[in-house]
């Protein structure tokens, strides 16, 4: 690195830019919780049915996954300002165009415009806080950034809940359109350019395969998670097929073209690809969790939506006060001790899970999810960061590419199975009973996906992660 470029790095203000990247993830992250518990609401309203009125969700995370892969060709081939203004201004309009449509095809675009949006900016976001910040402030600042990722899915369910009882569904995306607005103004003024423009050419055959693959494996696992669809149905077995293969064909074109959309050999550094995986595991349980105790709440202990809601928000909140504060130990201690412990823990309160019945009450269900967020919290950052510190900064936007789009993978693919079980190890003819069965089998599936989880934690190294990084550049 030249003297100019260390200069320029010491000269921002890594204080208001965080504040603008913390606002962008908050606003994209908060506009997809809030929109869960209103889907009822649009249906009725919009006259569709609750089958139809799901694609708001599924389309999102479709284009969501879609976009994310194609971050690191971005961030190659645009300024850091003109890619944040961007993708901030294309989620700003999909929001505008959704609170004002009326039609349910409307909607849709409006969707699609705000998750080609996010789906650029958490990818960005990660990779300038890696450039700016050396390398033992790092864990720190993604702790910070844990810790908004983890309060807008805290506050989301509860404050839908209740503006869609006391207002219009509309007001679900009126109420983030302002912190957009905010922050692209904010953003223009004080954005700096940090990314490295190296020109990559666009090969349109990789974008091809890379939407085909990805959105293929997306689309099968998140409509397999459907009871009424199940993993036999000929859209899941077939999507799934075209996925596999077009995301295969990507991967063999990536490792033979000079500049790739996507660097796959990011995974020959072996600390990388271990943290991805149990990154990968603790989402999968994480986001299932998320998924299947809201479900188990309305279905089939009679709570209402914002009482589910409620009862997340304890272990959200304790995420988003945790993460800050393993960012500090990570940036101390390291990863491995960290992730053991934390993964210990998500066992332990997993299990907890696996033995519900029509007696178990709101208490139990919120303390044992807020003891498993801590544990989550405790993995999910600190494997993060240290996988991406191995990566050298050329290699930095491909790492935080890979790295949201396997999470994206993971969650599909973790909601997919556990919601399956759920609904295939029920018992009907028992009831409320025969129900929870379902769901105590899809929590001892996930306890089983963190044991090993935590088996893999024991292979991180125990050194330092300043040393770990020295011994990999």
């Amino acid at each position: 690195m030249s003297e100019e470029k260390e200069q320029q790095e010491v000269n921002i203000k890594r204080g208001p830019l965080m504040a603008v990247l913390i606002s962008g993830a908050f606003v994209a992250i908060l506009n997809q919780t809030l929109l869960g518990t209103a889907l009822p609401k649009i249906a009725e309203a919009l006259e569709i049915n609750y089958a139809s009125a799901q694609w708001l969700q599924s389309i999102f995370m479709l284009v969501n996954g879609i976009m994310i892969p194609v971050t690191a060709f971005l961030i190659g081939r645009f300024t850091t300002r003109a890619l944040f203004l961007t993708a901030m201004g294309s989620f700003a309009v999909g929001t505008v165009v959704c609170a004002i449509s009326p039609t349910f095809e409307t909607l849709i675009v409006g969707r699609i415009l705000q998750a080609a949006g996010a789906g650029i900016m958490l990818p960005l976001m990660q990779t300038i806080m890696f450039l700016v910040y050396p390398l033992e402030k790092r864990g720190a600042a993604m702790g910070m950034f844990g810790m908004v990722i983890a309060f807008a899915p805290a506050i989301g369910p509860t404050l839908s809940g209740y503006l869609v009882e006391q207002f219009p569904w509309r007001s679900v995306f009126y109420v983030v359109l302002p912190i957009a607005i905010i922050d692209i103004i904010v953003a223009y003024f004080i954005l700096k350019n940090v990314t490295e423009r190296t020109f990559p050419k666009m090969d349109l055959t990789s974008i091809i395969l890379s939407t085909l693959g990805f959105g293929g494996l997306l689309y099968g696992f998140s409509i397999a998670g459907n009871p009424e669809t199940g993993w036999g149905s000929q859209n899941v077995i077939i999507s799934l097929m075209i996925g596999g293969i077009a995301l295969t064909w990507f991967i063999s074109r990536q490792t033979k073209l000079k500049t790739p959309i996507l660097e796959f050999k990011i995974f020959k550094y072996k600390v990388f690809t271990l943290t991805t995986a149990i990154g990968m595991i603790m989402f999968m349980s994480m986001i299932g969790g998320a998924v299947i105790l809201p479900i188990m709440m309305q279905d089939m202990l009679g709570f209402t939506a914002f009482e589910s809601g409620l009862m997340l928000l304890p272990g959200a909140a304790l995420m988003g006060i945790m993460n800050p504060i393993t960012g500090r130990l990570f940036d101390k201690f390291g990863a491995r001790y960290l992730s053991i412990i934390g993964l210990l823990l998500v066992i332990i309160t997993t299990f907890m899970f696996t033995n519900l019945t029509p007696a178990t009450g709101f208490v139990y269900l919120a303390v044992v999810n807020a003891a498993r967020m801590l544990g989550i919290a405790m993995v999910m950052m600190p494997v993060t960061t240290l996988g991406l510190n191995q990566l050298p900064k050329q290699l930095m936007p491909h790492g935080t590419a890979m790295n949201n789009t396997m999470r994206q993978m993971a969650g599909a693919v973790g909601t997919a199975l556990l919601v399956s079980i759920m609904a295939n190890e029920a018992i009907p003819e028992q009831g409320v009973e025969g129900a929870l069965h379902g769901v105590n089998m899809s929590f001892l599936t996930a306890g089983i996906l963190s044991v090993v989880g935590w088996f893999l934690a024991f292979f991180i190294k125990k050194s330092s992660p300043t040393q770990e990084a020295q011994q990999s550049s």
